[in-house]
């Protein structure tokens, strides 16, 4: 249970000096609290045995130090926990990102979306509700023994017991015993999540085929199994804390039987183990929220130690000079167990050249480019960019040089000017307004109120489906890469619309290497040379 916990704290270490700093004000907190306490217990007491009552100069300062000190120790532990969370989701989407330059593949959207909000969510309590309260229990065992040890050595073992039960053993057995619920209340919010999120982004075809009811009560079900793990592990975090309780009860009842007739000594000791048993209360209840920490440490980390598909040359080669792409007796299968989509397959597309590249749905179009984006590799065989192999070669200076337009290219829930920076973040509002001028959607643009700074809508949902196109071509566009595949770009656009995006595309990929990979012509398009991809192999039918 603990591997996975300690590897995240692993990825907080450059929120070591803030994660310090919030376990020193944290312990001095403690500190000024317990001797608030303690102190308190000894002016009650002395003004019991003197008749009358002084508030000396020490309580007024342990107050006021105790004020500033737990809005301070807020203050900074929230801020280095905020801080080591906002670091474990970069350190997530980068390794996702990572192993998942082709897309998510086989993995669905609502389980990525849960373990990078809902699993990390979960970690929040690792260090605020275990890790501080932990040190503050290893300060305040051998403080609480010493101070009652020195009147009452039997009552300081017998504190020291219950004490080490509520802040050490009570949590290790309720984490284990809640560990199984822990991995069931995980996975049961991620299947929330996922049930959810298939329904709203599939919401036409709900409607469409009137299956409401269905899918809300595929929804209500997996929110029922969910509340059903939540409600038990509500039942352990209630008994752990029910059991920490108890012993902070026999510690001050230990204490008072001691002092007898000796009411002083009584408050005291009463005040100070209330103070201690105070400060790792929730301890035990930490203990129960462990097993869930544990199983979210495991869904995060299993999600991002996901093999890298292609990895980087541990030595790259040289920058290449040239622009011309090469498939060389390629042979490609998506696992071993499916049939092969290439097999020896071989394509030269000279540099400045303008190609198509038709076929069948299932012929393995996309295959091919993403054999040169390096998204996949061959099994056997070499891709080849300016003469330079790509295996010897990073991602980044590969896709660098390779510019691509999909079917269903995404446009992000974000302004305009963000939309189209993603090509090329150092661009400026000329270079930004040339592209949309050449994707012919400059105009749609100027005429909007913030023009460049227009919310785009989540997935371009202000704009029409071909006006859409049009502002992924320019981000296409936008991207200095000089060369260009367009993956059945015009797919879902009607007749018009589809010839005024390729004759628009005529005029603004000049000087560029255009792949162009479709099902069919329409005849406007200015190309060099025409293959067909049929049974794994490319043959040219035009030249």
């Amino acid at each position: 249970m603990t591997e996975p916990l300690l590897r995240i704290m692993g990825l907080w270490g450059r929120q070591s000096g803030w994660l310090l700093a919030g376990l020193a004000v944290s312990l001095a907190a403690l500190v000024a609290g317990v001797g608030l306490l303690a102190t308190s217990g000894f002016s009650i007491g002395a003004a019991i045995l003197a008749g009358g009552i002084a508030v000396p100069a020490v309580l007024r300062a342990l107050g006021g130090a105790r004020v500033v000190l737990r809005y301070s120790e807020r203050l900074v532990t929230h801020g280095a926990t905020f801080r080591a969370l906002a670091d474990t989701r970069v350190w997530f989407f980068r390794r996702l990102a990572r192993s998942s330059a082709g897309g998510l593949g086989f993995r669905q959207a609502g389980d990525v979306l849960a373990r990078l909000v809902g699993d990390v969510e979960a970690l929040d309590g690792l260090y605020l509700r275990i890790l501080l309260p932990l040190a503050a229990a290893v300060l305040l065992l051998p403080v609480l023994v010493l101070l009652i040890g020195h009147r009452a050595p039997g009552v300081a073992a017998e504190v020291g017991v219950l004490f080490a039960a509520a802040a050490f053993v009570l949590p290790w057995l309720a984490a284990r015993a809640s560990g199984r619920a822990g991995a069931g209340l995980a996975v049961e919010a991620g299947a929330l999540r996922i049930a959810a999120l298939d329904a709203l982004t599939g919401l036409r075809e709900v409607r469409a085929f009137a299956a409401e009811g269905r899918m809300l009560a595929s929804v209500q079900a997996r929110e029922a199994a969910l509340l059903s793990a939540q409600r038990g592990m509500a039942g352990r975090t209630a008994l752990a804390g029910a059991a920490s309780f108890l012993c902070a009860q026999l510690a001050v009842l230990a204490v008072l039987i001691e002092a007898g007739a000796n009411p002083a000594a009584a408050i005291v000791g009463a005040f100070l183990v209330l103070a201690a048993f105070e400060a790792v209360g929730g301890l035990t209840r930490a203990g129960a929220l462990a097993g869930h920490a544990s199983a979210a440490a495991g869904r995060v980390l299993e999600a991002a130690d996901a093999p890298v598909v292609v990895p980087d040359p541990a030595d790259p080669a040289a920058v290449p000079a040239g622009t011309a792409l090469r498939f060389e007796a390629v042979e490609f299968r998506w696992q071993s167990d499916r049939p092969a989509v290439f097999e020896a397959l071989t394509l030269e597309v000279p540099q400045g050249a303008r190609v198509a590249l038709l076929g069948p749905s299932g012929a393995g179009k996309s295959t091919l480019a993403a054999l040169a984006l390096k998204v996949v590799a061959p099994r056997s065989g070499q891709i080849r960019l300016g003469g330079v192999d790509i295996a010897t070669l990073p991602a980044g200076l590969v896709r660098a040089r390779i510019g691509w337009l999909g079917q269903a290219t995404h446009l992000f829930d974000d302004s305009i000017r963000a939309n189209l920076l993603l090509a090329r973040p150092d661009a400026d509002d000329a270079a930004l307004w040339a592209a949309l001028d050449a994707a012919r959607i400059g105009d749609v643009v100027r005429a909007l109120p913030d023009r460049l700074d227009a919310w785009a809508g989540e997935g371009g949902t202000r704009f029409s489906g071909g006006q859409g196109r049009r502002l992924a071509l320019a981000r296409a566009l936008l991207s200095p890469a000089p060369i260009l595949i367009l993956d059945e770009p015009c797919a879902g656009l009607d007749a018009e619309t589809e010839r005024a995006f390729l004759q628009t595309l005529n005029e603004t990929a000049a000087g560029r290497t255009v792949v162009l990979i479709t099902h069919r012509l329409t005849g406007v398009e200015r190309l060099d040379r025409i293959f067909r991809l049929s049974g794994g192999k490319v043959v040219a039918a035009a030249a």
